[in-house]
């Protein structure tokens, strides 16, 4: 039985506030702290780029390759400053360990491998339990591709374009509130109470910038009506 269009938009907003749970699970009976909080906050970031490119290419086909290949250099570079950021957060909480380092890459593929090594210094960072935290954020990002993007057909009112810019959006509002939040917790002693604010403080955000980002698809799709019906009667 196909869903309609609000069951469409609640099970994503559903899934959201499950993997949003995980976090508030590990800081109330794991005892995750603010680095453990944020390193998977920018994690995130990285499922959404993946699910973005998947995006371009259905939206955009073959001829989206290029414009992807740009947004993983351009949004590659954009996660390693907001990582570095990150890095000075766990430092200052004194959860980051030095890493060895290891032998240079060849060429311009020493980026690659600069972009590598912070991910292992951010993992390194990271609860032990940050694997199951990771398969509920890219379980509810799929849950929103699978039903919105694909099953109510939002890749007919995108373009590559929009696309590309979604993520920086949402790592303005999103990310920098947690980030700044984080170094408040951090300030204060990564508090309980205060971890909690910030991860119920992420999924408020969340939310609203799902309903957003829907609601201007739903607009596309009831401005496109009109011009259908339209045609359908200049036929008849």
């Amino acid at each position: 039985m196909p869903l309609n269009q609000q069951q469409a938009v609640n099970l994503p907003i559903a899934a959201l506030v499950l993997a949003n749970l995980v976090p508030l699970f590990g800081v109330l009976y794991l005892g995750w702290d603010v680095g453990s909080i944020v390193v998977l906050y920018w994690i995130e970031n990285l499922v959404v780029g993946a699910y973005t490119l998947l995006k371009m290419l259905i939206t955009g086909g073959s001829g989206a390759l290029s414009q992807m290949l740009f947004f993983c250099i351009h949004y590659g570079l954009f996660c390693v400053v907001h990582g570095l950021a990150i890095l000075e957060l766990t430092r200052f909480s004194g959860e980051l360990a030095e890493l060895p380092a290891q032998g240079d890459w060849p060429g311009p593929l020493v980026l690659i491998q600069m972009f590598i090594d912070l991910l292992r210094q951010i993992i390194n960072a990271a609860p032990e339990e940050l694997l199951w935290a990771c398969v509920a954020l890219l379980l509810s990002h799929g849950v929103s591709f699978l039903l919105l993007f694909i099953g109510q057909q939002e890749y007919r009112h995108s373009t590559t374009k929009k696309l590309m810019h979604a993520p920086y959006k949402r790592i303005a509002v999103l990310q920098v509130t947690v980030i700044a939040g984080g170094f408040l917790v951090t300030v204060l002693g990564s508090p309980t109470g205060m971890l909690v604010v910030l991860v119920a403080l992420k999924t408020g955000i969340d939310i609203m910038l799902h309903n957003r980002s829907h609601k201007a698809g739903t607009a596309a799709d009831n401005n496109s009506e009109p011009k259908q019906a339209t045609g359908e009667q200049q036929w008849k």
